[in-house]
């Protein structure tokens, strides 16, 4: 029997990111497109084990693009909600991830820095996808990297903060006013998480979303 997966529900009301993410944004990315990657990573899972049964190893393969497809929107949104908070909470503030704040100096320069550098590879990014900070599990070392439409972060990589380009995640507010919309998510980053994720195990960044992301 195919696994099933739900959407998550958000850790704060669809309008508490505003005015930097407008509630009508988050209710639509949330409710209706994120919803449409579990219904359909649910569809494709289940053709898949339909075709497993029949031993139909050509409908397995050709069904693998959309598992892929969905499971990886399902596993980048997932993590995106996380990492997002409420701009009037102390889990906003980058005081919330000593630690991190910390290699992010050595590694850059400076938080600032950073966050500057991260913004140009946000907006250097080319049609849809993601940009993510990652840090790599054997060197520790903290780097920045992008995924094109639903591709999960490379292996080897734990994600520590991921911020979605996809036009869905900022149009109907910033239209193609990218540079705005990459500079305004910072004061809603979820600090608390990611410092969470750079001290904790890599596993623990997927939690109940680990088997999935092990498949892919």
């Amino acid at each position: 029997m195919a696994s099933t997966f739900s959407l998550p529900a958000l850790p704060y009301g669809h309008d508490a990111l505003e005015p930097h993410i407008s509630a009508q944004i988050m209710t639509l990315h949330h409710t209706k497109h994120h919803q449409t990657y579990v219904n359909n990573l649910n569809a494709a899972l289940a053709s898949q084990a339909t075709a497993s049964s029949k031993n139909d190893i050509v409908a397995q393969l050709h069904l693998q693009v959309a598992i892929n497809f969905n499971a990886g929107g399902h596993i980048n949104h997932t993590l995106f909600w996380e990492n997002l908070t409420p701009a009037s909470s102390p889990s906003a503030q980058s005081s919330a991830a000593p630690n991190l704040a910390a290699a992010l100096s050595s590694r850059y320069g400076s938080l600032e820095k950073f966050q500057e550098e991260f913004n140009a590879v946000l907006l250097g990014l080319k049609g849809s996808g993601w940009g993510w900070l990652v840090q790599d599990t054997k060197s520790g070392l903290l780097d920045i990297v992008t995924s094109k439409d639903q591709d999960i972060v490379p292996a080897g990589k734990k994600p520590l903060l991921g911020i979605d380009m996809w036009e869905h995640a900022y149009y109907l507010q910033y239209l193609n006013d990218k540079g705005s919309y990459a500079k305004n998510i910072w004061k809603v980053v979820n600090w608390a998480k990611i410092e969470e994720r750079f001290t904790g195990s890599f596993e623990g960044v997927f939690g109940p979303l680990a088997g999935l992301r092990g498949n892919l």
